[in-house]
């Protein structure tokens, strides 16, 4: 009934109507700020909302990552010394390839003087391949000529080649032992002898010994079952697992 009332006062003056419209017009130009306010502080605070859930979920991620990444630097870290260490051998490996062949040289110089233009032979191709060959093949054409050399520690063998140069060259038939004897006989076995590592030349052998030198000869060439042979001995026992050590 006041609103009505009011109206109708509005509406007997003119002025006070136009008045009357502007505060109603004030009015819902308020509520609309207040509500478009409101819609506002709202959205801000879902925004808030999602904010710190998703920090929240961050932590929790981030706690479940950290020692998945501690393990991941200490892998790194050991990658990297790994290649420090691989990069030092690289650089080390061409001095390691020629002592061992300078080694294996050696050894072949000084060891018993059997198949040795075969056995510098070897050696000598280790050299003149260096360049032709890569990193991998040149070692295990290395490898493969120590593991020759060493596999003659465990061998018997015989094979007839030549004794002597010039006039005095002739054939024989040679018998080894492993790294322990080492033998040859003349075709028709009347003459043979035994080498001596000690003096480095080779010794007679008594008709005994040279009997047992042929025994040995039908036991290489015929792979028969190795039997007990009364020789004697090219080096020490000791002295030959020293050299295939």
């Amino acid at each position: 009934m006041l609103w009505l009332g009011l109206v109708a006062s509005a509406s007997a003056d003119p002025e006070l109507y136009q008045e009357s419209r502007e505060a109603q017009r004030s009015q819902a130009e308020l509520q609309a700020s207040i509500g478009a306010a409101d819609d506002e502080a709202r959205a801000m605070l879902e925004e808030l909302r999602e904010l710190e859930r998703a920090e929240r979920r961050l932590t929790r991620e981030n706690a479940e990552l950290a020692p998945r990444n501690e393990r991941l630097v200490e892998t790194l870290d050991r990658r990297e010394a790994a290649l420090d260490t691989l990069a030092e051998t690289r650089e080390a490996l061409p001095v390691l390839k020629e002592r061992l062949i300078e080694r294996l040289e050696q050894w072949v110089d000084g060891d018993m003087p059997f198949l040795r233009e075969e056995r510098l032979a070897r050696v000598a191709s280790l050299r003149s391949q260096g360049d032709e060959l890569s990193s991998a093949e040149r070692w295990e054409r290395i490898v493969s000529a120590w593991r020759a050399e060493l596999d003659y520690g465990r061998e018997v063998d015989a094979w007839r080649g030549y004794l002597g140069e010039g006039d005095s060259r002739r054939e024989v038939d040679y018998l080894r032992l492993g790294r322990v004897g080492f033998y040859y006989l003349t075709p028709d076995g009347r003459a043979g002898r035994v080498w001596r590592a000690d003096s480095g030349s080779w010794a007679p052998l008594e008709e005994a010994e040279r009997r047992e030198v042929r025994n040995g000869l039908r036991i290489a060439r015929d792979r028969r079952s190795p039997e007990l042979l009364t020789l004697p001995i090219s080096q020490p026992v000791e002295q030959s697992r020293e050299d295939d050590a």
